[in-house]
């Protein structure tokens, strides 16, 4: 099913997001935990295509075992260092496997600052995807501004650039103060963005995960939030249970808002996500 049809129902969705491994000895474990994530039977699943600016030759391969699963995946394509020839061959494996729906991503660029091939934008890869077939396709999005835009008006200009190139919704980086996301689907909305704006939450369930988070997305982190890491940080059991706290409050705030579209980073974690599903269990039937 196409995700922007899930969306155009106007319910509640909860969905989560797995990585491949990396090597082929983490296979199995990935998929166990992936497996376990589908049992919770989220709204979509969405599967990412590496980090550091690499790829994934495990992407398809999850995707189609958690649509074998009943979930709808979400393959993350991205597009830095790639070749046309690249991305034609995985759309193609997405079409042989029946995958409708796409997170359209520049990506990161890899170490060693590699000059990029032809796609300099993520833009340019929805309009690509678009010209390829009935794709359902995301894109991502920042609250507190992508941290190689120049300012924040500047960023919502890209993501007006990606909605005109043909992209259905939007999810956002992580973000832990929900103020700033408010303000930022209201300053989307001024500029004519009227995609869906899929909110993502990080559960912080180790002291570690703090800076890594700030290093990937420049969050800012409220107050409230790094109390709760000053006093549990240091005991990991205390700092998971605060954690997932943490992103269910935020979670609930956000439902009581109106917020249908909630996207869990869930780290392939199925633990951290069975017990955010326990908790909101009720509220989002």
């Amino acid at each position: 099913m196409k995700i922007r049809d899930i969306l155009a129902e106007g319910k509640v969705t909860l969905s989560f997001e797995v990585f491949p491994p990396k090597t082929a000895d983490k296979f199995d474990s990935v998929e166990m935990a992936a497996r376990e994530i589908a049992k919770l039977d989220p709204s979509f699943m969405s599967i990412t295509y590496g980090a550091g600016g690499g790829t994934s030759d495990y992407t398809v391969q999850i995707a189609k075992m958690i649509q074998e699963q009943g979930v709808t995946p979400l393959a993350h394509v991205t597009c830095y260092s790639s070749t046309r020839e690249k991305v034609h061959h995985v759309l193609d494996e997405l079409k042989e496997n029946h995958i409708e729906n796409i997170l359209a991503l520049r990506g990161d660029i890899p170490e060693g600052g590699q000059t990029p091939g032809v796609y300099h934008h993520a833009s340019e890869l929805i309009h690509e995807i678009r010209s390829q077939g009935d794709f359902c396709i995301g894109a991502a999005c920042y609250p507190e501004g992508h941290p190689e835009a120049p300012s924040k008006a500047v960023d919502i200009g890209y993501l007006k650039e990606k909605v005109d190139a043909g992209c259905d919704f939007a999810t956002t980086q992580m973000f832990f103060d929900n103020s700033i996301y408010y303000s930022y689907v209201c300053r989307v909305l001024q500029k004519g963005i009227t995609v869906p704006i899929i909110a993502g939450i990080m559960p912080i369930t180790t002291k570690a995960q703090v800076k890594r988070a700030v290093q990937l997305s420049g969050s800012v982190m409220p107050s409230r939030f790094l109390s709760l890491v000053d006093k549990f940080g240091d005991n990991p059991k205390a700092m998971k249970q605060a954690g997932i706290a943490y992103a269910t409050d935020q979670i609930i705030d956000l439902l009581a808002n109106g917020v249908r579209g909630i996207h869990i980073y869930s780290m392939n974690k199925p633990d951290v996500a069975a017990k955010i599903y326990e908790n909101l269990s009720e509220m989002i039937q």
